[in-house]
């Protein structure tokens, strides 16, 4: 198991039945694979989709059928095609119970920053600013390191997304939720000990007692 299905399948045990779900681009998008379809989630796109399904597969693809990012995907039963105001109308109003988006630098405070690398062309912010201040739960998903280099950190120093803290921050290596006292310790990734997720990250971490280590 790789780090990203690692994410992915943890992550999908913070979806609760019957959910309305946003899943960003990349890495987030995994999520959709490990949450049961029993479970009765909708997940939504900021493109204007509510009720998306799995990847197609090859040869299926329907350019009418994407998600934000512009990925191919299907459409589960009950789904509804929306257009972009009532789309994001959803995320600003507060109808959103989860969103789950990758990340660039998380920091000690839980502010998340994931939109933009000063130098870089971007074509825009997309919907993530909107998805971080409106949803219930904010998740972010992804990889402890970038290159060696600690993505959860002191102070970001990469333009911020918004100036509400995170719910909670899923990586390979743990699960950690900010908190006002900083950044608490939850699990540690399989076969990790809670010295190694430290080590790998550049914000100091609360070690409260009754870390576990995640099931898969």
């Amino acid at each position: 198991m790789d780090a990203k299905e690692i994410i992915a399948r943890r992550v999908a045990q913070e979806i609760a039945p019957g959910s309305l779900v946003n899943l960003g681009i990349g890495l987030p998008s995994l999520v959709a694979s490990f949450v049961p379809v029993e479970r009765g989630v909708f997940f939504q796109a900021e493109n204007g989709v509510i009720g998306l399904g799995a990847r197609p597969p090859e040869g299926m693809e329907d350019p009418d059928l994407t998600d934000a990012g512009g990925g191919f995907v299907t459409a589960v039963p009950g789904a509804a095609s929306i257009d972009s105001v009532m789309s994001f109308g959803l995320i600003r109003g507060g109808h959103l119970d989860v969103t789950v988006l990758g990340g660039l630098q998380v920091d000690a405070r839980g502010l998340l920053a994931n939109w933009m690398v000063p130098g870089h062309m971007v074509p825009g912010m997309g919907g993530a600013m909107d998805l971080v201040a409106g949803a219930r739960r904010v998740i972010v998903a992804m990889q402890h390191t970038a290159r060696g280099k600690p993505k959860i950190v002191a102070r970001c120093t990469l333009p911020l997304t918004a100036l509400r803290p995170v719910s909670l921050i899923v990586t390979e290596l743990a699960v950690i939720r900010p908190e006002a006292d900083g950044l608490h310790l939850l699990e540690c990734g399989p076969g990790v000990t809670p010295e190694a997720v430290q080590a790998a990250t550049e914000a100091p971490l609360i070690l409260s007692g009754g870390i576990r280590e995640m099931t898969l």
